[in-house]
């Protein structure tokens, strides 16, 4: 389906992100990965994607909260694969405070990695795209960026303006053969969030059934988590041909969530 092509996706070397270059692999496209972790696993994962798809896979260690090195990913990644034709931009983190309370370095470092990154990535990618006449930018971005939660206004506010982000760069390329759109998961079932469960239990004295239903799950009507091969499929449609009409989209696949 995606023979010929190369991917870059940042924060890709653990949960969603690694869900989504697996997918991609498969799919026959190249992949360069970026992201945190031990070297061993990450060369670990490299060729186990390598393998299960039969193409090439590369890894890139580049800090995404600098803005040079987002640009040397992308010109890295354009060299060592031939282009960057689909650009996902997944790495994330977290803090919960209440706003009077939200430590600044957090609040910045939340910005930096979700929304500067990802437009960092765009603006060093879309030339090389619209050279080609062909391209994919997805952005990973959740339902808060849909809807808001209490004590994360940084995470709220970075994925907000990555949807705006997201209509804007579709409106500027909706004459071209590049598409720019979100996806916006809820709960995922990652190692993070199985993190969460374990803490959610400790502090709120639950089990974890109970954490997981009514604690992580309470706005998500399906009561299930979202699986990473879910929203790594979505991302392969919308790599495809059939998605070419579908830009400046927000994806919802949250179980019911923004139906409310």
């Amino acid at each position: 389906m995606l023979q010929g092509k190369n991917a870059l996706v940042t924060g890709s070397t653990s949960g969603i992100g690694r869900g989504i270059a697996l997918a991609l692999a498969q799919a026959g496209a190249n992949v360069m990965l970026n992201g945190l972790g031990d070297p061993a696993e990450i060369e670990r994962l490299r060729a186990s994607l390598a393998d299960a798809g039969g193409v090439a896979v590369r890894y890139h260690p580049a800090d995404l909260r600098q803005p040079a090195e987002v640009a040397r990913l992308v010109a890295d990644t354009e060299q060592a694969l031939g282009a960057v034709d689909i650009l996902v931009n997944n790495a994330g983190i977290q803090f919960v405070s209440p706003v009077e309370d939200f430590p600044t370095e957090r609040w910045d470092a939340i910005q930096g990695i979700m929304l500067d990154a990802s437009f960092h990535a765009i603006r060093a990618a879309v030339p090389g795209m619209k050279r080609r006449g062909w391209g994919r930018i997805i952005n990973l971005v959740s339902v808060h960026g849909l809807v808001a939660s209490p004590f994360k206004s940084a995470y709220v506010a970075a994925k907000h303006g990555l949807i705006g982000l997201t209509r804007s760069v579709a409106l500027e390329l909706a004459e071209t053969a590049v598409t720019c759109n979100a996806i916006c998961p809820g709960y995922v079932q990652t190692p993070l969030v199985e993190a969460q469960i374990d803490s959610q239990a400790a502090v709120h004295g639950l089990p974890r059934e109970r954490v997981i239903r009514e604690v992580l799950l309470a706005a998500q009507p399906s009561k299930r988590f979202v699986q990473v091969e879910e929203v790594a499929a979505l991302a392969v449609f919308l790599c495809g041909e059939a998605a070419r009409s579908i830009t400046g989209a927000a994806i919802p696949i949250d179980g019911g969530w923004t139906a409310r």
